[in-house]
């Protein structure tokens, strides 16, 4: 069945939730006419000459000086009018705002750079991962897909990159999607010559069975998830029951990190699959485990993937690719976006925290999104010019 899915991206709880996504857009300007003494004098001489540029008469009556502003709202401001034509050039913009935590901050942080750093009147639609790409090479829309899991369907979007209908702009996430096994980083503290799959078997005095102490336990995910089967598959090739390690059935996602959160709680052993970026790795740091060999993608195809074959071979697990996807129609269009969206990209490590934040707090995309923006300039600046980050430093 090809590569296995993070369990949040498993094709059996893709569409697990719609959410409740944000579609606001800018209002339009409704004319209000302003007379207000003396406040022509609060006005410097490059805002007025800004006025009457833009069709604005300026007059004075008698010794008070008046200011008439008839098509305009006073709060948007006449410096405003440069982010009013900079929106005309932009237009509109539809983001694909994915069903996991991780896609959707990415969508709010592009909604929120695209709307105050380039003017873009921005919305997020509802998207997931086969429906969005699909329908961004059949209808041209939606414009941008953040997070494409792109491994999901690799022919789907090989050939809409060949027909000249989508764009790759960057890899979202340089680090790709990392599945595998860990354990807790105070572990490999206290034993740094813990390495491998293989160091752990030899140890398993130091990752105890919690049914029986004198076994080691490896933790697996639910039925149902690729992860599972792959996890299965590598206990066999790596001989880990002959090692004296049993394979735990942790029953659901809740189950799995239950798991982790009571051996870190009591500074236990534990190793078993999971994946990232995730909230829990950005709650409690684990070390990715070394699988020991190279990969080899023939022989994951035709065996670590396979529920029931029975002869799997040591295997490294291969990397997801996740890029950011754009209609082709819209990247002609894009301009100085789409210098943006080739430049913007966070480390698994940025994500996970990001993520166990959102979560500690329940907060949504668009206040994760916020969060990022707020604590991270040292990332997010680099992604975009001087002028633009002072923009969006300002709509903070």
């Amino acid at each position: 069945m090809g590569k296995p899915l993070p369990a949040r991206l498993d094709s059996s709880n893709m569409s697990r939730r719609s959410g409740v996504l944000d579609r606001w857009r800018r209002r339009p300007l409704h004319p209000v006419p302003i007379r207000q003494e003396g406040l022509i004098q609060s006005l410097s001489a490059a805002a007025v000459r800004l006025a009457v540029r833009h069709g604005y008469t300026v007059r004075t009556e008698g010794n008070d000086m008046k200011k008439l502003l008839a098509t305009t709202c006073l709060a948007v401001g006449l410096f405003g009018l440069g982010s009013a034509a900079s929106a005309q050039e932009c237009g509109d913009v539809t983001i694909a705002n994915m069903n996991w935590q991780s896609a959707e901050v990415l969508a709010n942080v592009d909604k929120f750079i695209l709307t105050e750093g380039y003017g873009c009147s921005a919305e997020l639609v509802v998207g997931d991962t086969v429906p969005t790409i699909t329908s961004m090479i059949e209808k041209g829309e939606p414009d941008i897909a953040p997070e494409g899991w792109v491994d999901l369907l690799p022919d789907v979007v090989n050939r809409g990159l060949q027909e000249g209908k989508l764009v790759a702009a960057s890899s979202s996430l340089p680090d790709g999607g990392v599945q595998g096994w860990w354990i807790p980083k105070y572990i490999v503290d206290a034993n740094p010559d813990i390495k491998t799959i293989d160091d752990v078997l030899k140890h398993k005095e130091l990752f105890p069975d919690p049914e029986d102490p004198s076994k080691g336990a490896i933790f697996n995910g639910p039925q149902g998830w690729g992860g599972t089967v792959v996890t299965t598959q590598l206990y066999k090739a790596y001989g880990a029951e002959a090692a004296g390690f049993t394979l735990v059935d942790t029953g659901s996602a809740a189950g799995l990190d239950g798991s982790i959160a009571k051996a870190y709680e009591r500074k236990q052993g534990w190793v078993g699959y999971y994946w990232a970026p995730t909230a829990l790795l950005g709650k409690y740091e684990m070390v990715k485990l070394d699988h020991g060999v190279p990969a080899d993608p023939a022989e994951w195809k035709r065996c670590n993937t396979v529920a029931d074959c029975p002869d799997p071979k040591k295997n490294d697990w291969p990397k997801d690719t996740v890029q950011t996807l754009v209609t082709k129609g819209f990247a002609d269009r894009a301009g100085p976006v789409m210098e943006y969206l080739k430049t913007r990209a966070w480390q698994n490590d940025t994500v996970n925290k990001l993520m166990a934040w959102m979560t500690d707090n329940q907060a949504s995309g668009e206040e994760g999104a916020k969060h990022f923006l707020e604590e991270n300039p040292d990332i997010w600046t680099k992604w975009v010019s001087p002028e633009v980050a002072e923009k969006v430093k300002a709509a903070l």
